[in-house]
């Protein structure tokens, strides 16, 4: 790609504060305000036209709008599809935060914002990518965009979108950012993800709170039910005890667990960098194994009775838990979901009653490394990084990935430039300079690598 380099050199400064404008942006799905979905997607619209779309429009869904952008240079050539999504988490607790979560603010390198890894500054990357090819005339094939503003909260309106425009989105291979690297200088693809189920669970005992003193001891408290029935959902091996939750997971073979070992890993840093004395998880597995190949149980929330200051004597009447359970290859999360419900409102004890509501969940997802697209992100890697990415199995979930196969016949390619230390879903949230930057060198060589298969 010539001038590449130079092209990001020259402006750099521009792609930051074109991201720094999105960053700033609270486009939040859980509980955020439509007005700010909407004027997020429309900077994105504004965005790609100014990088050369021939065209891009906001368009309207069940929920938060998609923004559709496209460049056809010859039909007869192969044509790439770019996934990303411009919702982002809460930024709650935000005392936690060391600056503004919507005010980007760059230190020791890093950009530190939310959004700025998961997903505005990858998927900005990519738009950027795109840009240097167009107006260097090195555009060597067709691209489409499909942005979303829903993934954060399990993509609910994308899926019936995509039926409705399934000829609009015809393409070879959809290419995606939103995962991570092993390390700044070890690239990797990512080969699969988790599927997810997430319920909330509420407890409900008495029919008001009431004085821990008078009924303590005599009426069941909610919180207390509830911490048991979730301690109770791990045994002491750290295997989940719902009945038929394990019946559909696919045991990996022996080679495959040693495939997967020859990724660098370090289990004391691993530990140190998150300030643990010491490991946990299912026994028999690596700490790479459990967040890879295996299912996983999690309390995402737990609330009940007074958390104020001070104290307030309180026997209260409801408790509730959000639980997420990450799913892997061939484990239905309609099922998981439908088993958790029933065992943990059949267990219940008489003196409370439980109810489980699915909230969102999605398939797991393995890509194939045989196929032209991941031959093509080799390549890339291999270009800007001089070394061949490892293929990784990620412990997270990207639900619509899976339903991409599914509904538009399309495999992904996940090429993510994150890493675990980037903090998503956390207070101060960050994204490197560098990794930004060499995102935005890597890209265009997968368009490059993969017209040429």
């Amino acid at each position: 790609m010539k001038d590449l380099k130079n092209y990001i050199e020259t402006n750099k400064d521009r792609f930051l504060q074109e991201l720094f404008g999105l960053i700033r942006i609270p486009s939040i799905s859980s509980g955020g305000k439509k007005e700010d979905m909407e004027a997020c997607a429309e900077y994105l619209k504004k965005s790609l036209l100014e990088a050369g779309a021939d065209k891009a429009e906001v368009m309207p869904t069940k929920g938060n709008p998609v923004v559709y952008a496209e460049k056809i240079i010859d039909p007869k050539l192969k044509t790439v599809l770019v996934y990303g999504h411009y919702d982002v988490m809460p930024a709650d607790p935000l005392d936690l935060w060391t600056t503004p979560p919507f005010e980007p603010n760059i230190r020791d390198g890093k950009i530190y914002a939310r959004g700025a890894n998961d997903d505005k500054g990858q998927l900005f990357m990519h738009a950027k990518a795109f840009e240097f090819m167009v107006k260097t005339g090195q555009l060597p094939c067709n691209v489409k965009f499909m942005l979303e503003g829903e993934e954060e909260i399990g993509s609910p309106s994308l899926e019936a979108w995509c039926i409705e425009h399934k000829d609009m989105l015809k393409a070879d291979v959809i290419l995606v950012s939103d995962t991570s690297m092993i390390a700044n200088d070890i690239p990797s693809i990512t080969t699969g993800l988790r599927g997810l189920s997430y319920v909330e669970v509420e407890v409900v005992g008495p029919n008001k709170d009431l004085h821990s003193g008078l009924f303590g001891g005599a009426v069941a408290n909610p919180a207390n039910i509830l911490a048991k029935m979730i301690a109770d959902l791990l045994d002491e091996n750290n295997r989940i005890t719902i009945p038929g939750f394990y019946d559909d997971v696919i045991e990996i073979s022996a080679e495959e667990r040693a495939a997967m070992a020859k990724a660098p890993f370090s289990q004391k840093a691993y530990n140190e960098a998150l300030d643990i004395a010491e490991e946990w998880g299912e026994k028999g597995f690596s700490t790479n194994e459990r967040t890879g190949i295996r299912p996983s149980l999690d309390v995402n929330g737990i609330w009940s009775g007074y958390i104020g200051e001070g104290a307030k004597t309180v026997l209260p009447s409801v408790a509730k838990a959000k639980i997420s359970m990450r799913l892997v290859p061939a484990q239905d999360h309609v099922k998981i979901s439908e088993l958790i419900k029933k065992h943990l409102e059949s267990t219940a004890p008489k003196y409370v009653k439980v109810n489980v509501k699915p909230l969102h969940g999605g398939h797991a997802y393995v890509s194939p490394i045989d196929m032209p697209a991941y031959k093509a992100a080799e390549k890339a890697y291999e270009k800007v990084y001089n070394k061949t990415p490892i293929p990784v199995r990620s412990g997270g979930s990207i639900p619509i990935i899976a339903t991409f196969d599914k509904v538009l016949g399309l495999k992904s390619i996940l090429m993510g430039f994150g890493l675990e230390a980037d903090a998503i879903h956390s207070p101060n949230e960050s994204f490197e300079l560098e990794r930004f930057y060499k995102g935005i060198e890597t890209i265009p060589y997968f368009y490059e690598a993969f017209a040429a298969e």
